[in-house]
């Protein structure tokens, strides 16, 4: 095979990762991210094209020889731009905006699980704000509440009772806190359990799935405090073995590819489902239609295959299960955030330490909201950076990336600091 100019569109932490990860195939040739981060630029070329105007990185792809581009981010998946590049006759990984449903729409991802029998949480989806107050004061118990629309991973609101659900309903559908994503709600029945993040390959018939992880959303330890893109990751979560993945991809993610692909808009790329481990066994929160932000930056170090290969069998459709093995061991990465994440928070403070950070045996961090300026890291986002580590476990794994994490500043930083110690 001949080198290959590949172009990754996004700037976060899992943006890094896929660069980090494509950088060690022998087949990669010249390596471009649009728009990076000050993490990328070590490894690839920043391109300063905004990741949501399609038309611009299109016409970059097709000027500078690309021959696959790897989307990172759910908003250009959503708007199509798989589309664009297809019109093009452009080769890109990741699905098609009628695909891209699953994630842009929870309305459509919830009749769709209804329609195949995969197992979610009973609910109810709402275009009225008056019906759906309605409705809740027909409730009891703990709910809780989505924008259908993307809002950055931060559009759902966990209830513990029905006056919070009002709450966040009028916090949504009347004071537009994630503006057009809101214009549809879901109400569902609040879940139970360890979470869950299982993500796969599929090339729009075979399903072959990553290692399991656990994402941390809530901003505070002990799960407390707001839901946020994600604060940390581990793999592989205790009590999840290989029976329970075969299970999860026989109830659900081939499922979904069947279906799909009977509704004719054949799913292509990387398939993400999170979930909760009920009591009645894993049921689906919810569906990403691209590598998770922080799951990725845990999940690629433990991936023993080329990605590249990989991802080439998928737009082919040669891939097999047997092409994605992990390696042995764990890995943990804990997000040092910016002051007031995922609130408001300010921008430019100087980043020290990660060089000696990742002098830490076994410890790699992935940029996700910064920047260089003038040879100096600064802060340029809400997730700053996800301190990384691999070990022999998850716990052993964690206290490398906690130690990794000692050695960084930047003003008010904010970590978990109970991700992964338990494992």
């Amino acid at each position: 095979m001949k080198k290959l100019n590949l172009l990754i569109i996004g700037g976060g932490g899992r943006e890094h990762a896929l660069a980090w990860k494509l950088k060690q195939s022998p087949h990669v040739g010249t390596l471009y991210v649009a728009p990076g981060n000050g993490g990328t630029e070590k490894l690839a070329i920043n391109v300063p094209v905004d990741d949501n105007d399609a038309n611009a990185l299109c016409h970059f792809a097709r000027k500078n020889q690309i021959d696959l581009t790897i989307v990172g981010p759910e908003t250009p998946l959503a708007a199509g731009i798989t589309d664009i590049f297809h019109t093009a006759g452009l080769r890109v990984f990741g699905p098609s905006r009628l695909a891209a449903q699953l994630e842009s729409s929870k309305a459509f991802a919830k009749g769709f699980m209804t329609d195949h029998n995969i197992p979610t949480a009973a609910y109810a989806t709402f275009t009225r704000y008056d019906a759906a107050r309605d409705y809740l004061a027909r409730q009891s118990g703990a709910l809780v509440v989505k924008a259908s629309g993307l809002a950055a991973g931060k559009g759902v609101i966990l209830c513990d009772d029905v006056a919070e659900a009002e709450a966040a309903l009028y916090d949504i559908m009347v004071q537009r806190r994630f503006g057009n994503a809101g214009n549809q709600v879901v109400i569902e029945e609040r879940l139970t359990g360890p979470e869950l993040s299982l993500l796969a390959f599929t090339d729009g018939q075979t399903v072959a799935p990553m290692l399991p992880a656990r994402d941390h959303k809530r901003a505070y330890d002990h799960n407390q405090g707001p839901n946020t893109g994600g604060m940390g990751a581990y793999t592989p979560p205790a009590g999840v073995d290989d029976d329970m993945v075969a299970h999860i991809v026989r109830t659900v993610l081939q499922p979904v590819v069947t279906g799909m692909a009977e509704r004719r808009m054949p799913y292509v790329g990387v398939l993400y489902a999170g979930m909760i481990l009920t009591p009645a066994g894993p049921k689906v929160l919810e569906f990403n239609c691209r590598f998770g932000d922080p799951e990725t930056q845990v999940i690629l170090p433990m991936l023993a295959g080329d990605l590249l290969e990989i991802m080439l069998a998928c737009l082919d459709g040669t891939l097999t299960p047997t092409m994605v093995q992990p390696l042995p061991g764990a890995c943990a990465a804990i997000v040092m955030a910016s002051p007031g994440y995922p609130g408001a928070y300010p921008k430019g403070l100087p980043i020290s330490g990660v060089d000696d950070a990742e002098r830490e045996e076994g410890v790699i961090v992935f940029h996700a909201g910064t920047t260089r300026v003038n040879d100096r890291l600064e802060t340029s986002g809400g997730r700053v950076l996800a301190v990384t580590a691999l070990g022999d476990t998850v716990a052993a794994a964690a206290q490398r990336a906690y130690a990794g994490i000692a050695h960084i500043h930047f003003d008010n930083a904010h970590y978990r600091r109970d991700i992964g110690l338990d494992g």
